[in-house]
This record gives structure tokens, C-alpha cells and sequence, in this order.
């Protein structure tokens, strides 16, 4: 049994995958293109968003959505200890500091109701993370947002195709960020970014960031300093396939979720994934909480099953984020949701008999 298994996906559109391939390396266009820019179009129309820029990944659409506002040394950026490093890293990078504010148990988000407090007049940025496929409070956040006068970036990489409100991840504040990591829910075959907007002023300053600075009427113009995040064209005309499918995954992931919180109803102290309201869930992961987390995982493992921790520590106590000066207890309930939380297998290929299977053993663990 496999955490992920990739290959189950490939090959029931390896006919389409390998044609689209082809057809870039028969075209030998490579870097931009036309695949590119359908795959731009296409994923603007499925977000119902204005402009859609592809980069090489979503840590690059964090980094260069930060650069297009012109975030830098002395700014603050609010976001969630509770993450992958890139949502934080990107912000260091950029020379502003990363500011941190606990999050939601339920939903795993950021907390809207802790936010304000931890605004200051070096405040520009609110960035929250839709964590496994759920978004976070919106409504509250672009609220406080107008409030303050602060940019608001969705990173949105776990997430495509969520909705909150009728309103697809990514598409609420001023930047929405996606990545197209391999294992995420509409993955590549290699790294893969990006980023969208309603403020076509703002993507005009994306595209020309990702592309050296390099002036659109002519190339060897350079504007301004950029960099190169360019999304390849093969990876594009993969991910213009999968996008066809990304729906009818999504619905099979969340049939695949409602099964195990049918079958893990009651069993042991197990807290299955809490919807929020008036929103979707594309369960990128299906995130389970215990306090016997790691004999749990310790269990699964000797029965073959494997399992994730999503994450077992969160930022302000990474080594990387020591300068910040956070301490244990700072930020409660990121640090006990990192010792509590087991992200089980799911995707849209798993088969009954291995979901039963990993259902069974967690039961038997709990007897």
C-alpha cells in the first residue's frame, strides 16, 4: 500500500498524458508557448478569476506575489505557524518578518479572532494558508483586511478548486498561489506554479518578475529585476489533461473522506476532519486528530499502512525561525494540533479493500 499512488492516476489517462507530451516535444517549444497560455486561460476560467501567470512553483507564486507589492526589509506579514516552511520562507526571503498567529483547532486555519492584536503599522500582508483542501475564514480576514489597509495572498497550493461562499480558493483576496507539486490534488510531473488575480495592474507586474524584468514588446528591455519562474510548456500540457478531471477527483476524494468519517465515527478518541461552514472540502489530506498519535502511527506501520504528519512542528519553533525569538506555548493550539494530528491515505484511485483495510487496524488499535 501507497500514501500516494501516482501511477494508479497516470495510467488511467496515459493515453492522453503521453499525446500531450508529444505534442510539445514535436512543436519543440518548450519554455512559454501555447500550452502555456491555454493552460493560463483554462485555469482562469475554472477559478472564474481575470489573469492566470504559471511560474515553476508555488513557493515562487508566494515569493513573487510578495515582490509585486513590494514587500520588503521592515514590513511585517501576518500568517499561520501551522504550514509547510515555503508559506514562511518566502516572506524571510522577501526581508520582512514573518508574524504568526495561532490557529482554529477544528479547521487547522488561522484564526481570525487572534489577527488584530498582532497588527502593527509595519503590518502590509495578511497571508492565510487553506490548509488540506479547506479554506480559511475569508470573510473575517478580508474584513480586517479593508479594515487595516493590508494586501491580502491566499496561499491556496493544498486547495484548488475548494469554495468558500460559491468563491474558489484563490480567488477572494488580492493574489491567490497554487502549486502543482506532484502530489498535490491537480499535480505535475515536476514542479509547477501559479499565480491569479482580479488586478490586471498586479499581473502585468507578476509576468514581468517571473521573466527577468524582460519588457513584453521587447525581450533584451529589462524593466525591472526579476528572476526566472517560468512554467515549463510539458508540464503545462500535462496539467491542461488533468484540470479535465480535477472535479471528478475532488468528488471522489471527498466520497472517499465521507467513508472513513462513516467507519471512524466513535472509534477511540479519533476527531475526523471538521467541515467549516458555508465551504468544500477537496481533502488534499484527510487529517485525523488522537492523542495516541504516535503509538497509532508506530501501529499502522507495523501493519504496512503508511501514514503522514502534517506537520510535527510547527514554524516559530523550527530551528530556521530561531531569530524570531517565539517559545514553546506561544502558539497552544499549532503546537498540540503537531502532536496530534495522522494524515491516513487518500486519493481518488484508493481501492475499498486497502480503505477497509487501514479502517480495520485502526479499530483493532483501539480496542
Amino acid at each position: 500500500m501507497n500514501f500516494l499512488d501516482l501511477t494508479l492516476q497516470y495510467n488511467s489517462i496515459k493515453g492522453e498524458i503521453d499525446a500531450a507530451v508529444k505534442r510539445v516535444l514535436d512543436s519543440a517549444a518548450f519554455i512559454g508557448g501555447k500550452e502555456v497560455e491555454e493552460f493560463e486561460k483554462e485555469i482562469a476560467q475554472f477559478l472564474g478569476v481575470k489573469y492566470a501567470i504559471g511560474v515553476n512553483s508555488g513557493t515562487d507564486a508566494l515569493f513573487l506575489s510578495l515582490k509585486a507589492l513590494t514587500i520588503g526589509q521592515g514590513d511585517e506579514v501576518i500568517t499561520t505557524p501551522f504550514t509547510f516552511i515555503a508559506t514562511a520562507g518566502v516572506i524571510a526571503n522577501c526581508g520582512a518578518k514573518p508574524v504568526f498567529v495561532d490557529i482554529n483547532p477544528e479547521t487547522f486555519n488561522i484564526d481570525p479572532s487572534k489577527i488584530e492584536e498582532k497588527i502593527t503599522k509595519r503590518t502590509k500582508v495578511i497571508l492565510p494558508v487553506h490548509l488540506f483542501g479547506q479554506m480559511a475564514d475569508m470573510d473575517k480576514i478580508m474584513e480586517i483586511a479593508r479594515k487595516h489597509n493590508l494586501f491580502v495572498i491566499e496561499d491556496a497550493a493544498q486547495a484548488i478548486g475548494a469554495e468558500y461562499k460559491g468563491k474558489k480558493a484563490g480567488t477572494i483576496g488580492d493574489f491567490g498561489c497554487f502549486s502543482f507539486f506532484p502530489a498535490k490534488n491537480l499535480g505535475a510531473f515536476g514542479d509547477g506554479g501559479m499565480v491569479v488575480t482580479n488586478n490586471e495592474e498586479l499581473a502585468n507586474k507578476i509576468r514581468l518578475l517571473k521573466n527577468h524584468g524582460s519588457s513584453p514588446k521587447e525581450k533584451y528591455l529589462n524593466l525591472i529585476i526579476g528572476t526566472n519562474s517560468r512554467l515549463d510548456a510539458i508540464q503545462a500540457a500535462i496539467l491542461r489533461v488533468k484540470l479535465k478531471y480535477l472535479s471528478k477527483w475532488s468528488k471522489e476524494r471527498a466520497e472517499k473522506a465521507d467513508y472513513y468519517n462513516e467507519k471512524l465515527k466513535g472509534v477511540g478518541d479519533i476527531i475526523a476532519p471538521v467541515m467549516g461552514i458555508d465551504r468544500t472540502h477537496i481533502f488534499h489530506q484527510y487529517t485525523i486528530r488522537t492523542k495516541s498519535r504516535e503509538e497509532l502511527q508506530k501501529y499502522l506501520k507495523e501493519k504496512e499502512i503508511p501514514t503522514m504528519v502534517y506537520y510535527p512542528l510547527p514554524l516559530h519553533l523550527q530551528l530556521a525561525f530561531k531569530y524570531l525569538c517565539c517559545n514553546k506555548g506561544d502558539f497552544p493550539e499549532a503546537e498540540k494540533a503537531s502532536e496530534e494530528v495522522l494524515s491516513l491515505p487518500i486519493y481518488p484511485e484508493i481501492s475499498p479493500k486497502d480503505q477497509g483495510s487501514i479502517i480495520n487496524n485502526i479499530k483493532e488499535f483501539f480496542k
